[in-house]
């Protein structure tokens, strides 16, 4: 009997490979925990499942023409057959999860709730797509894999981005950070003495609004093009060995860099390179856009804790919205921090392409 269901995924930023990464270079994500969504679902009438479980996601004339109840998402409370293209993802994850279940067609009556903002780039498309298939699997009893959960997330995730690489949807329900190229997935367990700090623009961005535009300037001038997304990609590679030794100022120079090299594919936007420019005066090691860009967060990179309190100051006194601060360290562990002199002394011998 098909009851009610509970799902619960959680914020992503990509750390490096913004846009290189849907030409198929690698790129690194890092789940956010505390900042959560979470989906409930109820079946509007319960049916009998189907002999045969549903898994290529296609629909029969009669369950693409049935009612899939109500949502209550955002500021939206209503039909799924009012709810606009806007939740056109949402939509998709009833009716992937429903089929793959072997309940085509059955309706649900479904609620999210979210601690982070949508259109920031922090994955809430996949996120909230994500919780929903998981409460409607669990709904159903269904027990999958969660490559499986993947693929249904990402099948939602092509109405609402269009073209996804299906790192957020792999992201936004792993607790490691996720290394992610042309499909391969790979776990990293990172203990880094740093914070990330995510900062919030305020600015609602849009990921298939800003790889469109990359798309067309690829077609205008594809070697320039190709030079940034080859740049960006041994970036994004080198990135993952600075995650797993530890190398806190490495890793800040190279989100420097890659933040010049967005910014040069006019994917960033004013304000983040007005907070960015203040982020690393306030003594961050790194700071860059994160997401599809024009507009959404940015994230630094902070040697110690004190210096991540300062910069969290300094960016909402500087325009941002809301701020977070996330340990790339064990919280069960003893802090650790990189010496203030050291990161002095590397900034003092090195240039950073500024944003």
């Amino acid at each position: 009997m098909v009851h009610m269901g509970y799902g619960e995924t959680w914020a992503k930023v990509i750390l490096m490979g913004e846009h290189s990464v849907v030409y198929g270079y690698p790129a690194v994500a890092a789940p956010l925990l505390s900042l959560k969504m979470r989906a409930w679902v109820t079946p509007v009438e319960p049916v009998r499942a189907s002999h045969t479980v549903i898994s290529d996601f296609r629909h029969s004339e009669d369950s693409s023409q049935t009612s899939l109840g109500t949502l209550k998402a955002l500021n939206y409370k209503g039909s799924f057959s009012e709810a606009g293209s806007r939740f056109g993802g949402l939509e998709r994850a009833v009716k992937v999860a429903t089929e793959f279940a072997g309940y085509p067609g059955l309706a649900f009556d479904v609620v999210t709730d979210s601690s982070f903002p949508a259109g920031r780039g922090m994955g809430s498309s996949a996120a909230s797509a994500g919780a929903v298939i998981r409460a409607i699997l669990d709904a159903c009893d269904v027990k999958t894999s969660e490559e499986q959960i993947w693929k249904l997330t990402n099948e939602a995730e092509v109405i609402t981005h269009g073209n996804p690489s299906g790192l957020d949807a792999v992201t936004t329900c792993s607790r490691d950070l996720v290394a992610f190229e042309s499909g391969d997935i790979e776990k990293m367990r990172v203990d880094m003495p740093a914070y990330l700090i995510i900062a919030d623009s305020g600015i609602a961005g849009s990921t298939r609004e800003a790889v469109g535009n990359v798309h067309k300037e690829d077609e205008q001038d594809h070697a320039h093009v190709k030079s940034i997304m080859d740049e960006l990609g041994e970036l994004a590679r080198a990135s993952e060995t600075d995650l797993e030794l530890g190398t806190v100022l490495m890793l800040g120079e190279r989100m420097n860099r890659a933040q010049g090299l967005l910014n040069e594919l006019n994917v960033s936007h004013p304000l983040v390179n007005h907070l960015v420019a203040a982020a690393r005066a306030a003594g961050a090691v790194g700071a860059k856009m994160t997401g599809g860009g024009l507009g959404g967060c940015l994230i630094v990179l902070a040697p110690d804790t004190q210096t991540a309190q300062n910069i969290k100051r300094t960016l909402l006194c500087e325009g941002a919205r809301e701020v977070w601060i996330h340990p790339l360290f064990d919280k069960d562990e003893n802090e650790q921090s990189v010496d203030a002199d050291e990161v002095k002394n590397h900034y003092d011998s090195r240039s950073f392409v500024a944003a």
